[in-house]
């Protein structure tokens, strides 16, 4: 009998894991977890499973990368391990780590995660190994702020955006972006990149995604939304070069299309690999900006380039370009046609939705209505960890629970046993 290291013990889940529908015991009944014999047939879209190259995901409920801004180097911690472990043992299908700086002074927030170093992968690898023995997908998402990075956590500059200097853990000297055009009166003016610099960036989210492969995970999300460094090269906004990497659509496209091909080249072909992107900078057009930035029309082309890269989803979110931008009113799914539009114009290609999706019924009814083919669900983890196992019910699913959880199961009658 192999011995056991107690230190690092842990039961590995039986069955397919938390969140996967499994078919109710005699006894399940009796104790009053649930009225039915079975599952319905078919079953709810968001607990089908979904195979994505080698990686089958046993639902398609998606943790959202959100930043924690909980790090000091760049080091992940026991509160990642137990942020996202939560999850693990509450059904998510996939989970997505933070967006992650593939340089330190890529990095966001002077707190946010990084993955510029072998000496990240530790850590990282213990939150992978956890997630897979609770037989949970496990994702990272891979990042560069440029022109908006250097920035203090949000709870140390009473959640207002205040930029990091020198005394403060930051790099001002060092932020960079496309052009060198800051993106307000009070961030750090950016260095514009030269030719060669763009290439070690690229060179650099291709590096982090071999210490992802090394740390155990499943998926990587390129991170080219929200304004960005990727985001910065896309939009006319922040990207005002005259070579190879500017003006047109296509040498705007150039950096995120290179970077996607870079790390497709060193990510093992069995595992998926999304691209997040704001679909839209929401900015009017004005006589400077007649398109008022990035496009739908410019995500749709973009999303034909990228699935010949190897992408396989594209994760619709919007904005972030411009202190400008005019954010629609924000109800429920505000964001979802964006992924809709994906999937109806650029065949070969998954989309995720994103946005404001906060119901059972509203996120499979996203999934029954082909409008996405994942959702990703953020804010409304935060506030209830437990979401796809209570969606489970609510859609009247029979979902595994974590065995030490079992005796915790909502119940449909009250019983004494």
């Amino acid at each position: 009998m192999a011995l056991i290291d107690a230190r690092n013990f842990y039961p590995e889940q039986q069955g397919l894991g938390p969140g996967a529908p499994i078919t109710p015991t005699s006894a399940d009944i009796k104790q009053g977890f649930t009225t039915l014999s079975s599952n319905p047939d078919p079953l709810p879209k968001l607990f089908q499973p979904m195979t994505i190259r080698g990686l089958t995901l046993k639902n398609r409920a998606v943790v959202s990368p959100m930043g924690m801004h909980s790090s000091v180097d760049g080091f992940a911690t026991d509160f990642h391990l137990v942020h996202i472990g939560q999850y693990a043992l509450r059904g998510a299908g996939l989970i997505f780590v933070e967006a992650t700086g593939v340089l330190p002074e890529g990095r966001v927030t002077t707190t946010c995660l990084g993955l510029w170093k072998d000496e990240h992968i530790e850590k990282l690898s213990q939150i992978a190994s956890f997630a897979h023995a609770n037989k949970t997908a496990i994702g990272i998402q891979l990042a560069h702020g440029g022109r908006k990075s250097s920035v203090m956590s949000p709870w140390s500059s009473n959640g207002q955006r205040g930029y990091a200097n020198t005394e403060n853990g930051g790099w001002p000297d060092k932020v960079v972006g496309p052009s060198a055009i800051p993106y307000d009166d009070e961030s750090w003016p950016p260095k514009e990149l030269s030719v060669e610099e763009i290439k070690n960036v690229q060179q650099s989210f291709a590096d982090a995604a071999v210490r992802a492969d090394k740390a155990g995970f499943d998926v990587i999300d390129i991170h080219a939304a929200h304004g960005y460094l990727l985001h910065q090269f896309l939009s006319p906004i922040s990207n005002k070069r005259t070579d190879e990497y500017g003006g047109s659509f296509e040498n705007r496209a150039r950096m995120v299309v290179e970077t996607a091909r870079a790390v497709r080249k060193v990510w093992p072909k069995d595992k998926p690999l999304f691209v997040r992107i704001s679909f839209t900078d929401w900015v009017k057009p004005s006589n400077e900006i007649p398109t008022g930035g990035w496009t739908d029309e410019d995500s749709i082309e973009l999303a034909k380039l990228l699935v010949k890269e190897g992408v396989d989803l594209i994760d619709c979110s919007a904005n972030g370009s411009s202190p400008k931008q005019v954010i629609p009113p924000l109800v429920p799914g505000y964001q979802v046609p964006f992924a809709t539009a994906i999937k109806e114009n650029v065949p070969g290609m998954l989309s995720g939705a994103v946005g404001h999706i906060t119901e059972a019924k509203q996120a499979n009814d996203i999934l029954e209505e082909e409008k996405a083919d994942l959702v990703f669900l953020g804010r409304v983890l935060l506030r209830n960890p437990n979401f796809v196992l209570d969606a489970a019910t609510q859609l009247s699913v029979f979902p595994q629970y974590l065995h030490q959880y079992e005796r915790g199961r909502n119940k449909t009658e009250i019983t004494l046993i």
